[in-house]
This record gives C-alpha cells, sequence and structure tokens, in this order.
C-alpha cells in the first residue's frame, strides 16, 4: 500500500506554529488518501536558553528586540491574531510570555508515547496562545496535560527528570541534519520540504505531490 510521511517541526511558543499545524490538518483533512498519511510531530526550541520564568510579555520582547513602537507591535499581534481567527484560533497575544519550552517539549514526547499526544499538543498550544499559560511552569504543564487526557501522576513523574529529553534532543539533530532552522516546517516524504505557515492550499498540493510520487515508486 503507498503510504507518505509528514514530518512537522514546530515550538509551541511560535504563534505561527498553531496556524500551520490547523492549516495543514485543514489540508490533510481535505486530502483522498489521508489514512495512509503518517504525520510525525518533532521538536524544535526556537529559544533554547530562554528563560523558564515569565518576564517580557511577546509584544514587550518585539519592542525590546526589534525595536518596535508598542502600537507598531500591538498591529502585528492583531495581524497575527486575525489569520488566526480565519482558522479557528483565539489568539491573545499579549498575555503570552516567551518562555523555555524543552520541559514542554518533554511532556508532548511522553503524551505520544501514551496516546495522547494530539491532545495535549492542542491543549499546550491554545493555554500559550490564548491563555497567558507559563509552559515552562511544571505545575501548569502537569495540569494542561491532564485536562487533555495524560496521567496527572504520570507527567508530575516525567517533569521530575529527565526523562524524554533525549527524544527531544534528537529531534533537533534530525533538523539539523534535515536543513530545518525555523519553525513550523513540514517535511514531505523525506526529502519536500514547506517552511512557514503556508495556505491551506499550498499544503494540499504537497500532499498530492508527495502521494503521486510515491505511486511512480
Amino acid at each position: 500500500m503507498t503510504a507518505i510521511t509528514v514530518d512537522i517541526w514546530s515550538d509551541l511558543v511560535c504563534p505561527w506554529c498553531y496556524i500551520g499545524h490547523r492549516r495543514f490538518e485543514h489540508a490533510l483533512a481535505a486530502f483522498e488518501h489521508r489514512d495512509a498519511v503518517q504525520v510525525r510531530h518533532r521538536s524544535f526550541e526556537l529559544d533554547p536558553h530562554g528563560s523558564r520564568e515569565p518576564t517580557l510579555t511577546l509584544p514587550e520582547r518585539m519592542r525590546r528586540d526589534l525595536g518596535l513602537p508598542a502600537p507598531q507591535a500591538r498591529e502585528g499581534m492583531a495581524r497575527v491574531a486575525a489569520l488566526a481567527a480565519e482558522v479557528g484560533l483565539d489568539y491573545r497575544l499579549d498575555l503570552t510570555h516567551p518562555v523555555n519550552s524543552f520541559d514542554a517539549h518533554r511532556i508532548q514526547r511522553a503524551a505520544a508515547d501514551r496516546g495522547v499526544g494530539d491532545a495535549v499538543r492542542e491543549r499546550l498550544m491554545r493555554a500559550y496562545t490564548g491563555e497567558g499559560a507559563n509552559v515552562a511552569d511544571h505545575a501548569t504543564l502537569v495540569r494542561l496535560a491532564a485536562e487533555a487526557g495524560l496521567d496527572r501522576d504520570f507527567a508530575a513523574e516525567v517533569l521530575k527528570g529527565d526523562s524524554y529529553g533525549e527524544a527531544v534532543r534528537a529531534d533537533e539533530a534530525e533538523a539539523r541534519r534535515t536543513g530545518v532552522s525555523g519553525v513550523p516546517a513540514f517535511v514531505f516524504a523525506g526529502h519536500r520540504m514547506v517552511a512557514g505557515a503556508q495556505p491551506t492550499a499550498v499544503f494540499a498540493q504537497e500532499l498530492d505531490t508527495a502521494w503521486r510520487q510515491a505511486e511512480h515508486q
């Protein structure tokens, strides 16, 4: 049976990643051969050395790091929120605090092992982009993961140690080998890369192309 893979590198503290995820999901839902598509979610840290303590909000970071005046930063966030709304996402980026996402990636890998990876990933992304959640805080991660179906005690135990850390690092190493330097990044059938939160039509075309190529191998 013909089958294709789609590897998705993303970081939940990246607002564009959630939009990209949703646009890809819409394309996949409409794809005739969707049951033959294996989606593999990969870890990527935009800021591996970021603080675990929330300090500046995302608009404040934009003003500090990019030198944007406050009105321009707000306008930029509003444009992103409008694009998110087009795919059914409710963004409150004025509440977001960029933090270190390593432990959030670990808990997502743990959730995938327990069969609730999609639900936990969705819950964490929604909490970060729309609720101002600190996704570096262990208590917050345990609560959110439990809300999405991961056993609370198991989640707490994972975060106490270094479980799944090697899996996260392996994904990041694979990203470097593959040429992924930013997220979201979608790699179709192991070699066709689509960077960024592209329109749904772009993902649909890539799925069609990957399928046709797989059929002729």
